[in-house]
């Protein structure tokens, strides 16, 4: 195993319940999966939503497979743009976060909460973990070296699940700031 962590650009996407991507979609519609991600069971559908805010609107893509509750994961510029004050919070953690509107082919919805900007994290298996020394909520920081642009990511989640592998995900804001256009690789440090 390398001491290294690979860092990967999580780009603004939407996750929706089963339930919303019927009204989005039509009755009985199924995610069509076009790209796999780095976890396991995890993709890029061909499907896209807009994502509209009091300023302004996006189209996103929806990552599969469709999960308990819609969210919309964005970088603070996105938020800017929508008009939303998006907070800052883990992946699932969308009480009291903003507000917008999806539209999709066969219907829209009206979120009243579910939009927030993702905290950087690294997914870890048990056995990654160990190797590492960290545990699951641990905060701890990433160094990674580009040219020119290197950076040290502070406040970095890890998250430790038996279905994950590992990587790290940051927004495209936190990218541009290090200068990373798809990939990179980054150092635990704590």
């Amino acid at each position: 195993m390398s001491d290294k962590v690979l860092v990967e650009v999580s780009a603004r996407h939407v996750h929706v319940s089963e339930a919303d991507l019927e009204t989005l979609f039509g009755k009985g519609y199924k995610l069509t999966p076009k790209k796999e991600l780095s976890q396991p069971g995890q993709y890029a559908a061909e499907e896209k939503v807009t994502v509209v805010g009091p300023r302004g609107e996006i189209k996103m893509s929806i990552l599969g497979p469709t999960r308990k509750s819609t969210q919309v994961e964005v970088s603070y510029t996105d938020a800017r743009t929508l008009g939303v004050q998006a907070p800052l919070r883990e992946s699932g953690d969308t009480i009291k976060s903003a507000p917008v509107k999806l539209v999709g082919p066969e219907g829209e919805i009206e979120l009243a909460e579910g939009v927030i900007v993702a905290k950087r994290h690294i997914h870890m298996l048990p056995t990654d973990a160990e190797k590492f020394g960290v545990t699951n909520g641990q905060i701890v920081g990433v160094k990674i070296e580009t040219d020119g642009r290197s950076i040290v990511f502070g406040d970095t989640v890890v998250r430790v699940r038996d279905d994950f592998a590992l990587a790290m995900h940051i927004d495209t804001d936190e990218a541009n700031a290090a200068g990373i256009s798809g990939t990179a690789q980054g150092e635990i440090i704590a």
